[in-house]
């Protein structure tokens, strides 16, 4: 069963009004998460033991094996943007409830939450993601991952949110003001009540 590109959760202007163009989602989703997707049925299709497996486990089989750097790199992109077009909503940068209760309690407050987060996305150097993860010990840490790595492989805990930091991200939108795409990506696009789901799924 080959992988595909899901569809995206909402039109490709819906985020236009909140900072991320059509154009953007027509080249990012349309063109480079189908490409990872292509290339990833391409290796899954000339290796036996890839076949038949999640998209969780290849990624977690190939993660740390140089010799699988291409799969790993594919696998991991196709699951991170999958997680990504979820993490973002027309309607977003409001925060519920219990996600806000335990980010005051984790971090000190939602700005020191954004401060982080945003430090992250910002410090990534290159191309990479920055996360809002469940941590295993129950608190809710940020962390950021170079190229196509994700908190799945690292087991750093589960992943509520994702944000991309490839140029091709924010390059239409923001030119090289990355600072100013995550804090706009906080302010306007984040799916926090998606995020609030992802805490209370177990």
């Amino acid at each position: 069963m080959a992988f595909e590109l899901p569809p995206l959760p909402y039109s490709k202007s819906a985020l236009a009004p909140n900072g991320m163009c059509e154009e953007t989602l027509d080249l990012h989703h349309g063109k480079h998460h189908q490409a990872y997707v292509t290339a990833l049925n391409g290796f899954v299709e000339k290796d036996p033991n890839l076949q038949g497996k999640s998209l969780e486990e290849i990624v977690q089989l190939s993660h740390g094996k140089p010799d699988m750097a291409p799969v790993f790199n594919n696998a991991g992109q196709h699951w991170n943007h999958i997680l990504f077009w979820q993490a973002m909503s027309p309607n977003g940068g409001k925060l519920p409830g219990t996600l806000e209760k335990k980010i005051t309690e984790d971090f000190g407050g939602t700005q020191q939450f954004k401060d982080a987060f945003k430090a992250a996305g910002v410090g990534q150097f290159g191309s990479g993601w920055a996360w809002l993860v469940l941590a295993p010990d129950g608190k809710l840490k940020i962390t950021k991952t170079p190229n196509g790595s994700n908190p799945l492989a690292t087991g750093e805990g589960r992943a509520l949110l994702g944000v991309d930091v490839w140029e091709h991200s924010y390059y239409l939108d923001f030119r090289n003001r990355r600072p100013d795409y995550l804090q706009n990506w906080l302010d306007k696009l984040a799916n926090y009540e998606w995020a609030e789901q992802q805490l209370n799924a177990g």
